[in-house]
């Protein structure tokens, strides 16, 4: 991933300690921290023990798979890929204190708050209904029987690796415009590095069999609804049309599917988010958002 380098300038775990150690940071990153491990980690392993042991307050837990699942191979070297969208966003963050100093502070602490909050956003999707799908037991490399061991695979609906990378790059586009880079060739590069990344993981969670087509679609609607200024109905339909296309030099040896499969996972993602909007009033935020997914777990697709 060197090429990837440029969106940061510095390795993830540099990033998470300089802000760390900055006072203006360390609040809003512990708090990020928090929000993340209860809202998936905590809250998850609470809910599967509960299933496990047929304890009280169970939450109900619906199956998503899709039958154009199947036209997409269970490809193992994509592993690495489906695992990078927390260092994403924690490079993006890395290239904008690197990059611009103290005035991107308010900028990273905001970005933090607001992961945080994006955790707590999905969760109420979660806590009413868990979510998965049919993934094969293969722990044959040591990141996946990691990701067996520490993941239950109990929320799929609405996907947080889509939603998460999606945050990333809108959020990165909109402070460069705050920054007031204009044509800076190297900001506008690493935007587009970031992108590209954000779609590659996305086409990496089905490749992996960690999600559905259907997760993407889900995800893509609970972006809408939680930052419909960043990610309006015309950038969800942007981004849908470039999966699956092959530009990325990141992805070229790995196996890749192609024309009418394509064509039909792409139409398949599109038409389910157009019908989470429609059935959610417009994606406008309010409260009751997710109500569509909610009655989508109830009888899936």
């Amino acid at each position: 991933m060197t090429g990837l380098a440029r969106v940061a300038g510095m390795p993830a775990q540099v990033v998470w300690l300089r802000g760390f150690l900055n006072r203006r940071l360390r609040l809003c990153l512990c708090r990020c921290t928090g929000s993340i491990f209860y809202n998936f980690f905590f809250c998850q392993y609470r809910a599967d023990l509960a299933r496990r042991f047929n304890m009280a307050g169970q939450i109900p837990v619906s199956p998503v798979d899709h039958e154009l699942d199947g036209l997409i191979p269970f490809s193992p070297g994509w592993v690495n890929i489906y695992l990078d969208f927390v260092g994403l966003w924690i490079r993006m963050l890395g290239f904008l204190l690197e990059r611009f100093g103290t005035r991107a502070l308010n900028m990273v602490a905001e970005f933090l708050d607001t992961m945080g909050e994006l955790y707590r956003f999905a969760g109420t999707v979660y806590q009413k209904n868990l979510s998965t799908t049919a993934r094969p037991f293969y722990i044959k490399r040591l990141r996946f029987f990691l990701i067996h061991l520490f993941d239950p695979h109990l929320m799929c609906v609405p996907s947080l690796h889509v939603m998460v990378v999606i945050l990333t790059y809108t959020r990165f586009r909109y402070f460069l415009a705050e920054l007031e880079t204009g044509e800076d060739t190297d900001c506008l590069r690493c935007f587009e590095e970031c992108q590209r990344r954000a779609l590659d993981i996305t086409e990496a969670i089905l490749y992996v069999k960690q999600h559905s087509v259907n997760c993407v679609a889900a995800a893509m609607y609970a972006m809408t609804c939680f930052d419909r200024a960043q990610f309006p109905p015309e950038e969800a339909e942007d981004f849908v049309s470039r999966l699956f296309n092959g530009e990325s030099d990141h992805t070229a040896a790995l196996p890749r599917i192609s024309g009418e499969a394509v064509e039909m996972i792409r139409g398949h993602i599109l038409s389910l988010y157009r019908q989470f909007l429609s059935q959610g009033q417009g994606g406008d935020g309010t409260e009751g958002w997710e109500k569509p997914l909610l009655e989508f777990l109830k009888k899936p697709y």
